[in-house]
């Protein structure tokens, strides 16, 4: 394993890292819908647009994965990934149409879902012999989530949700700067055995399937939650402030 010069645990890199990724998420799981919707779109196309991303998340993480394997150049794609999030998310500044917005939603999905499963790998690299650290690093990303979103809550609130793009691209500004800032690791080999069979035959077991069953369901219940929770919400009276703190 490679870590930082004396092999000490690059802790504040790695967790600004998560802290900057996990704001990105507190800023679009809440507030994405509302800027949709401030922008005129109906129930409807907001679910359309929102679920490009989730559509992506299925797609891009195996491509992404098999790159990372089969080249080992994960910090690179992590780093590439940033970068192509924040120039595919700048285009929703030239249109704000429905096709063109689809297209920016795929485009910049399919680069941010490559980031985290890389990231994630580098970490468990980086943590080796010191596995318990690894709630201690990803608690910040808890933490960017709530300021994110408490923060960002009252900024809409006082002035507008026009202010939307330019905050996710600072975001995604430093996703880039923090990827940069952290050192690579490189995973040791796996001492366990290779499970035979492929992926459908595994899937056949029970405990899998459970699994992927109960994955499924809590997914499913996400996706309203997710979309039309903040309209709801907005429609009842509440203010964009208290919306973030809910």
């Amino acid at each position: 394993m490679t870590q930082t010069s004396g092999g000490q645990l690059p802790y504040w890199r790695l967790s600004g890292f998560y802290v900057c990724y996990f704001a990105l998420l507190g800023l679009s799981a809440p507030f994405m819908a509302l800027y949709l919707h401030h922008l005129g779109f109906s129930s409807s196309r907001i679910g359309e647009l929102i679920a490009i991303p989730m559509l992506m998340r299925c797609v891009a993480p195996n491509l992404w994965g098999w790159l990372g394997d089969h080249t080992g150049w994960r910090l690179n794609i992590v780093r590439s990934g940033a970068i192509c999030t924040l120039l595919a998310f700048s285009l929703i500044l030239v249109e704000k149409s429905y096709a063109w917005l689809a297209m920016v939603m795929a485009l910049y999905a399919f680069f941010w879902h490559a980031i985290l499963p890389q990231f994630e790998v580098i970490t468990l690299a980086h943590l080796q012999g010191q596995t318990s650290r690894y709630s201690q690093i990803r608690l910040w990303g808890s933490i960017g989530f709530i300021l994110a979103v408490v923060v960002l809550g009252r900024v809409f609130e006082w002035f507008s949700l026009d202010l939307f793009p330019y905050i996710a691209l600072a975001i995604m500004a430093g996703i880039v700067v923090s990827s940069w800032w952290v050192p690579n690791a490189h995973s040791s080999p796996s001492s366990r055995e290779t499970v035979s069979g492929g992926f459908l035959r595994q899937l056949a077991r029970p405990g899998v399937l459970a699994f992927y069953l109960s994955v499924a369901l809590m997914v499913l219940s996400h996706g309203p939650y997710y979309t039309f929770l903040t309209l709801h919400l907005e429609a009842l009276g509440y203010s964009r402030g208290l919306i973030g703190l809910l």
